[in-house]
């Protein structure tokens, strides 16, 4: 496989090119901000865009770039005195930075996302000091016209530390008129000295109008019971549509029905649960199981810190599997505690290449240890 064969690092399966999404919904605040920063002329050289994944950051990275590539430099009066300040990050689509941003060729422009190994013809999984230091060459070009130069980096968490401290060095010593867009899912993750010399723009989990919004404008049909879709989403678009596309209601509701048989664990099942993550070209669906089993914890625990099972249900019958599985404080304390060691054991298997069966099998014994004291 080449590496144009590979999905793009920084697309959600199923959802068009943040590229390609025109319309952000839901994070006006955020917008607003930076929009005000812009017009006062205390536009930051780097920006660290945060929040849950799958909220809108890639989005407004790229509107925030489509604009600074677009918008003339207010200094620059001209015959008629300077412009009114702008309003809206909105760019018309036929404009050429926006044909050209569209078509990938823009050359204000740099992106820093995982590549492909090219001994492996793989995808990395965390990005490399070569893909950093690439942007060497871009800071060296002219700007277009002595305009403005954009840089997002997508995502800053799976920067390993050599990358992180290229990219430092760079936000430290900036090059004129270069903004660095920094998308982070955890920034606890990233170098403090990185995020302390960027200011920093957080975007929330939408609100149901806005997620159906943003879920029709993908074309991707939706499920039948959008309120199990909500109730495991929580406010991502992104997630939202990894459910949708790779199958993810159908895989919580095995995922429940594994945590229904314990303490006496139904082997055939999990079995089947772990061997549907390990099938070949199913890393998505590894990845996505993954992610429904830490949210499982989550909502197992806060059923036993809150005594009430979370709405709306993700799959039906799980109110009764968390209810008798977490039925009080003790218990809900238990279930953190697992979740904490299964997202650390998870991360460390992951890193080293274990057998993906192997890691859910040894994830799902966790949990019947939890569930069996």
């Amino acid at each position: 496989m080449s590496s144009a064969d590979l999905p793009a690092p920084d697309q959600a399966p199923g959802a068009p090119h943040p590229r390609e999404t025109a319309q952000l919904y839901g994070q006006t605040t955020a917008e607003a901000d930076f929009l005000a920063a812009y017009n006062a002329g205390r536009l930051h050289h780097g920006w660290l865009l945060h929040g849950p994944r799958g909220v809108g950051k890639a989005t407004l990275a790229w509107r925030i770039a489509r604009f600074l590539l677009a918008t003339p430099n207010g200094a620059d009066d001209g015959l008629f005195g300077a412009p009114p300040p702008p309003a809206t990050l909105d760019i018309d689509p036929n404009h050429l930075v926006a044909r050209r941003m569209l078509a990938g060729g823009e050359p204000g422009l740099a992106t820093i996302t995982r590549s492909a190994n090219e001994k492996t013809g793989k995808m990395r999984n965390e990005i490399v000091v070569d893909d950093v230091r690439k942007l060497n060459r871009f800071f060296g070009l002219s700007a277009v016209d002595g305009g403005h130069r954009v840089v997002i980096v997508d995502s800053a968490d799976e920067m390993n530390a050599n990358a992180a401290n290229a990219l430092l060095k760079m936000l430290e010593e900036p090059p004129a008129r270069t903004t660095i867009l920094l998308i982070s899912h955890q920034p606890s993750r990233l170098l403090a000295t990185i995020r302390s010399r960027c200011r920093g723009l957080r975007l929330s989990p939408l609100k149901p109008q806005d997620m159906q919004a943003a879920l029709a404008a993908t074309g991707v049909q939706m499920p039948d019971n959008p309120d199990h879709l909500a109730a495991l989403a929580a406010g991502s678009v992104g997630d939202a549509l990894r459910m949708t596309t790779l199958g993810g209601l159908q895989i919580y509701g095995e995922l429940m029905a594994v945590l229904a048989s314990l303490p006496r664990l139904d082997r055939p099942r999990a079995l089947a649960l772990a061997e549907s993550a390990a099938q070949r070209g199913a890393s998505e669906r590894f990845d996505l199981l993954l992610n429904l089993i830490d949210i499982a914890m989550t909502r197992l625990a806060r059923t036993g810190a809150t005594g009430t099972p979370p709405p709306p249900e993700a799959t039906p019958g799980e109110a009764q599997v968390l209810t008798r599985l977490s039925p009080n404080p003790q218990r809900a304390r238990a279930w953190a505690g697992v979740a904490a060691t299964i997202t650390t054991r998870t991360r460390h298997g992951k890193a080293v290449n274990l057998d993906p069966a192997a890691l859910v099998l040894d994830t799902v014994f966790k949990m019947q240890e939890t569930a069996a004291r």
